[in-house]
């Protein structure tokens, strides 16, 4: 299996999962459980069943020699079914296909086994494309050909119904969908395809902390505007009731027992004892990383940090507490997670390793004695900012109430136009009908001429204009009334 050395001396086993959005690792691994914490793009990654990637990877010890922490491991481990694989991004099953041509190409195999993380990021492997076999090259040929057409295929049915709708096309937004292809070749994979595929993965993942945060905040200033709003609708005194039961509610949520910082001596220490049942009294980080390195790798992944902040947010959160919120706890599992990722990831991978753990326990921060400052003494917005989304909610109320009596004159128009529809159908219905018993009233007077023209003499009509025959006088008739 591919491998990265590394100067920590420590063997990373990459249970298919996305890592650092900074490193290589990152791509060649698939996303971690962490992820489906998401609100925006990763929301319904659990679930799916798809063909992992499992990379191992070989770092050097000091002394040159390389480390395999797999060594020794039973082999059924590598049975086990993969877990989800999607990444979330809008072209994850194309980021995920090349991954696994790249994977079993025997030249790149080798040629990632002597990287480092550095000729990763600056595009040097990529390079090692021009050397990969002619029939993986042909492949990622044809995988590219299929992820262009699929792009062009939902920019054609976005233009179609946009075209439909009257709308305007959003050109940037469609651009973005081709972030990581060179569109101006669609027949071949390219070491700029590889270049523009890590960027793209990069840039993405990173973002996804920054959309959860601003999805939150959006969802706070929403939550204070309706509330806001019923308040503008009550009377006064059920306005001051509501505004004194808000309050208390306020209250009632900042009573929790003190929540420890983030990553302090004082916080892994509870854990210590009420996770794991030890005397806190026997802490030691060396052991406690290793009981909490679930997956054994030798690194806090992003789902294992988190995990140890659970005891922490039970103290203020708990579902069946009228005045505790859910949503508000996961940002706030996320704000204690990027706490101690700036002040122990020193590489910016996003990951812990075992050597950057222990450095932080040195360090005067680790025995912080401070409380953590929850998010209800950290306002998410000022009110300039909610007056501004007021704005923004009003306006996009506005335009909608302009667009819905657009839509209801159509509506009526259209009912207009089909009554007039409806009243010429039934005019040319009763048209046909007429013109039916004229032709059938025809075809009697036709039908009855025939029956005369075969010998029957015709009726002489008192009064008539027709001659009588010679020798004939007409008699007078008398009428009745007159003498």
């Amino acid at each position: 299996m591919p491998a990265l050395s590394r100067s920590d001396g420590v063997m990373i086993r990459a249970p298919r999962t996305v890592w650092a959005a900074a490193t290589w690792s990152l791509y060649w691994c698939l996303i971690d459980d962490s992820w489906k914490r998401a609100q925006t793009l990763r929301a319904a990654l659990s679930g799916k069943s798809s063909a992992g990637i499992e990379i191992t990877f070989r770092f050097h010890d000091g002394e040159g020699q390389s480390v395999d922490k797999t060594a020794g491991k039973p082999e059924a481990e590598d049975l086990e079914p993969p877990r989800s694989t999607d990444t979330g991004l809008h072209y994850d099953r194309y980021l995920r296909e090349v991954i696994e041509f790249l994977e079993k190409d025997p030249h790149f195999r080798e040629k990632l086994k002597n990287a480092n993380m550095d000729d990763i990021k600056q595009g040097k492997l990529s390079k090692e494309l021009n050397f990969v076999q002619h029939n993986f090259r042909s492949k990622l040929d044809e995988l590219k050909r299929e992820e262009i057409n699929r792009l062009r295929m939902l920019i054609k049915a976005k233009h179609d119904t946009e075209g439909q709708n009257g709308q305007t096309m959003d050109h940037q937004a469609l651009l973005k969908q081709f972030e990581h292809l060179n569109h101006m070749n669609p027949h071949t994979f390219e070491v700029d395809d590889l270049d523009r595929l890590i960027q793209s993965a990069t840039k993405d993942l990173e973002n996804f902390d920054k959309e959860r945060h601003d999805e939150f905040k959006r969802y706070e200033m929403m939550k204070e505007h309706e509330r806001r709003e019923r308040l503008k609708a009550m009377s006064e005194d059920d306005r001051k009731k509501a505004e004194q039961r808000y309050e208390e509610m306020k209250k009632k949520h900042a009573d929790h027992p003190k929540v420890n910082h983030p990553g302090s001596e004082d916080q892994l220490k509870e854990v210590w004892q009420e996770t794991d049942g030890l005397d806190p009294e026997d802490f030691d980080p060396k052991t406690f990383f290793k009981m909490h390195d679930s997956n054994g790798d030798g690194f806090f992944d992003e789902s294992e940090l988190e995990a140890l902040f659970t005891k922490e947010l039970e103290k203020v959160y708990n579902p069946e507490n009228e005045e505790d919120d859910m949503v508000e706890m996961e940002e706030e599992r996320l704000r204690m997670k990027e706490h101690v990722m700036n002040e122990v990831d020193t590489n910016k991978d996003r990951l812990v390793s075992f050597s950057e753990f222990m450095a932080a326990t040195k360090k005067e921060d680790f025995y912080e004695k401070d409380e953590w400052e929850t998010l209800d003494q950290n306002p998410m917005y000022t009110e300039e900012e909610l007056r501004e989304y007021e704005q923004h909610l009003a306006n996009e109320e506005s335009d909608i109430s302009k667009k819905s009596v657009e839509l209801q004159k159509q509506r009526e128009e259209l009912e207009r136009q089909q009554e007039e529809l409806k009243a010429q159908k039934l005019g040319l219905k009763q048209a046909m009908e007429e013109m039916e018993k004229i032709k059938s009233q025809k075809a009697e007077i036709k039908q009855l001429g025939s029956v005369v023209t075969e010998g029957q003499a015709t009726p002489v009509i008192p009064g008539n204009s027709q001659p009588l025959p010679p020798g004939h006088q007409q008699q007078d008739v008398p009428i009745p009334g007159h003498s």
